[in-house]
């Protein structure tokens, strides 16, 4: 009996977990365009509601302080590259439209640009900056942005460049999204970290993953995290991670994302391939 009972709480087990498989559905990317390669050495986008447009900044080169070739690409939501709006930038980095303008990182100091004429409007002086890179902004519009060699995120304030946050547990950070009164930061270690700006304390939000380059909600409290050298991960809220995107043997990078939840779509920058993918998830 004890035998016939084991088999049976056994064969039970095992139908549980088939049953809880076939309902948790992975999340699925399918590629649906992308772009001409006159994105050269794209880095980061992002996806403006208002326009419908998407906006790519372009390294157009090496990613190297001296360059001075970059700059920023408008996107249609179907793919086709429309125009460059800015032009003359150095080695740009992370970006993003907060208001009527656009804030994009270039290795030492943070660039605004007037939205609707793509002229620059001001360029910001970072205090010791080694390489700036990604940049998000909250409801009101502060602009907050990371320096992944000093291990610092900053903000923009009143037109004031203020220290948030420094070393602790920072490592090389890179991604950032403002979400709720807390920062997400992509760490080099491959964590995720939340940053509560009134506490000022830092909590692990996941691990497992290589360093984040991108970092992006995935609008059901979860989120899609990119890898420069080639692999998108997702991450559950309660933190689980799943690899769906691996090109790291084709030498495809994946660098600073943006997801669109209204289109299900999640557009990728290939850095050195010199396009931009759009992936429907599913």
């Amino acid at each position: 009996m004890k035998s016939v009972s084991a088999f049976l709480t056994c064969a039970g087990l095992f139908l549980l977990l088939l049953s809880t498989n076939t309902i948790a559905q992975s999340v699925k990317l399918t590629k649906v365009w992308e772009t001409d390669t006159t994105v050269t050495t794209p880095e980061s986008v992002f996806y403006d509601n208002k326009t419908n447009t998407i906006y790519v900044s372009c390294i157009n080169g090496g990613p190297a302080p001296e360059n001075s070739k970059s700059f920023i690409a408008k996107v249609s939501p179907d793919g086709k590259v429309l125009q460059r709006i800015t032009e003359g930038l150095n080695s740009t980095k992370g970006l993003i439209v907060s208001g009527n303008k656009i804030y994009v990182t270039e290795i030492f100091k943070l660039v605004e640009i007037d939205l609707k004429t793509g002229k620059v409007s001001k360029k910001y002086d970072v205090p010791e900056a080694k390489f700036l890179n990604d940049v998000t902004a909250d409801e009101s519009g502060m602009v907050y942005f990371t320096d992944m060699r000093n291990n610092r995120i900053w903000m923009l304030h009143n037109g004031m460049i203020m220290k948030v946050s420094e070393g602790g547990p920072l490592n090389n950070p890179n991604g950032l999204l403002y979400e709720k009164g807390k920062l997400l930061v992509g760490n080099g270690d491959g964590k995720i970290l939340a940053y509560d700006i009134k506490t000022k304390q830092y909590t692990t939000l996941a691990e497992g993953m290589g360093g984040i380059d991108g970092l992006v909600s995935d609008g059901k409290k979860g989120y899609f995290a990119s890898e420069w050298r080639g692999k998108i991960w997702h991450v559950t809220p309660d933190g689980k991670i799943e690899l769906l995107h691996d090109t790291v043997d084709q030498k495809i990078n994946t660098a600073d994302i943006d997801y669109i939840p209204s289109k299900k779509t999640l557009l990728v920058p290939t850095f050195f391939v010199n396009k931009v993918l759009a992936f429907k998830v599913d």
